[in-house]
């Protein structure tokens, strides 16, 4: 009997991969590789290609780590993320638990969801234009309303206050991600079974009971996605205040760690190398939280059992060795 060939569709797969695989590896492998090298070099200058080692390879890292213009910007980024993250994710729990509720129905529903969702569809560049008209000085809204009722006698210069402008930038970035954040923790609170709060409902347990003992437990893993995410994209704030506020402010007062690292590499002396050391400590950083974060809010129970599975296997195996030896 002739022996049939098995057609394999597997070939086909890796083919329509080929041009995904070339991009990444053109636009963003390369550069992440090349921007891990330079750092270690003395690379600065536009057009410049050759470049050279250092004696002390860790001399980029320790100069902008000592810089206190990057302290600076360190402390102002995490500064505006706990600013903006916290009233960010207190409202996306209370809008998710909202919306999803059985209590109080929601009329229009889908239209709010689009409403709350929409700053995030709206360009960064766009959303500063506006943001600057409105506290703009002289003449602006903001100033329009504190001189009109008697706050001010003159017009403010908001953006010359440290904490103004900070506040602002937080203000932007909580408004521009509450809405993604939201539509998140509706989508894992939609995920969860019905019967949990049927259940809850029968043995008497009030809304609030039934959010803080059955959405927020079984929302951890979200949770953990939204903290995560969040952290990652707050530290790499950039687009807001680098276009808001003119020279990052009164005593660099917004100055991010990206508006830093833009600094470095793109004005003045064209520091490519520290700009790429800086890009290295902020991804240390980050994967540093990250992993804070996943060991804090992980599962302990399940975690607990994992490890009586390893200790119950390592136990069984001890058993059969011993039972291999006394035979």
């Amino acid at each position: 009997m002739k022996k049939k060939h098995k057609l394999s569709y597997a070939k086909y797969g890796y083919i329509f991969s080929i041009p995904f695989v070339l991009a990444f590896c053109i636009f963003t492998l390369y550069p992440v590789i090349y921007t891990i090298i330079i750092g270690f070099t003395d690379l600065k200058g536009i057009g410049m290609t050759k470049f050279h080692f250092l004696e002390n390879p860790f001399q980029n890292f320790q100069q902008i780590i000592s810089a206190p213009t990057f302290q600076t910007a360190l402390g102002n980024t995490f500064l505006m993320w706990g600013m903006n993250f916290l009233p960010q994710i207190l409202l996306a729990l209370v809008l998710a638990a909202w919306f999803s509720g059985t209590l109080f129905k929601v009329r229009g529903q889908g239209f709010f969801k689009v409403v709350f969702y929409m700053p995030n569809i709206i360009t960064a560049a766009t959303v500063a234009i506006l943001f600057g008209a409105l506290f703009g000085y002289p003449m602006g809204p903001m100033n329009d309303l504190v001189t009109r009722f008697g706050i001010c006698d003159a017009p403010y210069e908001f953006m010359r206050n440290k904490w103004w402008a900070r506040g602002v930038v937080a203000f932007i970035q909580f408004w521009m991600w509450y809405g993604y954040t939201m539509i998140v923790l509706i989508s894992g609170i939609l995920g969860m079974s019905p019967e949990w709060f049927e259940a809850a409902e029968i043995d008497g347990a009030s809304g609030w009971q039934k959010f803080i003992y059955i959405t927020l437990p079984n929302l951890r893993t979200i949770l953990i996605y939204t903290l995560v995410t969040s952290l990652i994209g707050g530290l790499q704030m950039f687009d807001i205040p680098k276009l808001l506020v003119n020279k990052s402010g009164p005593n660099n007062a917004t100055l991010t760690t990206s508006v830093f690292i833009y600094n470095q590499a793109f004005e003045g002396s064209y520091m490519y190398n520290r700009a790429s050391a800086a890009s290295m400590i902020m991804f240390v950083i980050i994967a540093i939280l990250s992993a804070i974060v996943f060991f804090l809010m992980r599962d302990k129970s399940e975690a607990a059992e994992r490890r009586e599975m390893k200790r119950v296997a390592k136990e069984m195996k001890k058993a059969h060795r011993a039972e291999g030896r006394n035979s």
